[in-house]
């Protein structure tokens, strides 16, 4: 008869799910998800981000290609959080989530402290954050993929299907890809920019009467000329304290200002339209109370052979337009005079010619070329350099 003593019951293994790693992947996909659909929504502004990140890093050539290369980040960022939470590739995408934070967390940190780019463009254009909120939610991002990390081997497919798993991977390849062409040809689903369609431009341009102005604190330094002691004081506690009627302190050096509250922020603060020869015209264009067709190119010595035949469609449309109807049509650029001027003998251009700082243009429309519609201020309709209409079509829509 064998001695039961010297054996121990098999220990059952617990099927009780990790409550912090559903957490984490729950969080941190949400996250992801979430974070490469807003860039995604407009992947040629978070491309104007990468160029702010391409010049501190003396990366400049890959200008051209930003907005591609966002692309590839956002859909990088969807893929990752999908593929998380249905716990497919368990491995790679462990790897892949901590590699991107450390990244991501260098780059935030590295624009916080040396204050080299003032909005890291985590959420686009939609929740913009300091450099050091960035820094911060990358830090508790890590925290949580830390832990997916170290437990990576625990996670399985919410599928047992491998012909599942790898359709719904084949499909989020698909959407994550195609959501930032789709956006990037057809310009974004969601317009968080003041020139979005509906706005009044005139209204956000000028501060609203009886609105809230920056707050200044001033800091003096005071030397006692008895005894050479020193203090600093706020411009509010040097007159409350009638510190001014001691004739024993003195003011030392220039006061430091200091702003303590930001005041009423215009939301199209840099918009001068000028001619040639720089006369101003912001308000006759846009306020002009007929339709005005406002192309813009930031620069158009950037365009392609099919951008320089979409702005041949558009001029020729809008030429024909004009002959039938009281419109105003204007080529707004950031490019040199003689680049326009060549671009004008190519083209023979009906647009008249303006010009504009880079920074507002580059928000009016992500597209080069782009085209904003306009009457008495108001956006009416913005189309991409891929997406503007037929003579019929805006006849029909707008003009009849």
């Amino acid at each position: 008869m064998l001695n039961t003593s010297y054996y121990t019951p098999l220990q059952k293994t617990s099927n009780k799910p990790d409550i912090l790693l559903w957490i984490s992947r729950v969080f941190v996909g949400l996250l992801f998800i979430f974070s490469g659909l807003i860039k995604a929504n407009d992947p040629m502004g978070f491309g104007y981000k990468l160029q702010e990140y391409f010049h501190v890093f003396n990366l400049t050539f890959l200008n051209d290609y930003s907005a591609w290369i966002a692309i590839v980040i956002c859909a990088l960022e969807i893929i990752l959080g999908i593929l998380l939470l249905l716990g497919i590739a368990r491995k790679s995408v462990a790897w892949g989530l901590l590699l991107l934070i450390i990244f991501f967390t260098f780059l935030t940190f590295y624009s916080a402290f040396f204050n080299v780019v003032t909005s890291c463009g985590c959420f686009g254009d939609a929740i913009p954050l300091t450099p050091w909120q960035s820094f911060i939610k990358d830090l508790i991002l890590l925290v949580f993929i830390g832990i997916i990390f170290v437990k990576r081997n625990k996670i399985t497919p919410i599928f047992k299907s491998s012909f599942a798993n790898n359709v719904l991977t084949l499909f989020t390849f698909i959407f994550a890809f195609g959501a930032g062409i789709y956006t990037y040809k057809y310009l974004p689903i969601l317009d968080f920019l003041p020139y979005k369609v509906g706005n009044n431009l005139p209204s956000l341009m000028k501060v609203p009467e009886g609105a809230p102005q920056d707050e200044f604190e001033h800091i003096y330094n005071l030397k006692n000329k008895q005894t050479g002691e020193t203090k600093k004081v706020t411009d509010k506690e040097y007159m409350s304290q009638k510190i001014w009627e001691d004739e024993n302190w003195e003011i030392v050096g220039e006061p430091l200002t200091k702003l303590i509250r930001k005041g009423y922020q215009v939301a199209i603060p840099d918009l001068m339209i000028t001619d040639n020869e720089g006369q101003d015209f912001t308000q006759e264009i846009v306020e002009n109370p007929h339709y005005n067709f406002v192309v813009t190119s930031v620069d158009v010595t950037k365009f392609s052979p099919t951008d320089f035949l979409a702005l041949d469609k558009i001029n020729q449309t809008i030429k024909s337009l004009s002959e039938e109807y009281n419109i105003r049509a204007v080529l707004l650029t950031a490019s040199a005079s003689s680049d326009v001027d060549y671009l004008n003998d190519q083209l023979d251009l009906v647009l008249e010619t303006f010009y504009a700082d880079a920074v507002p243009l580059k928000s009016m429309v992500r597209s080069n070329p782009g085209v904003m519609l306009l009457q008495n201020g108001i956006v009416i309709e913005k189309w991409s350099k891929d997406t503007f209409p037929s003579k019929e079509e805006l006849i029909n829509t707008y003009l009849k």
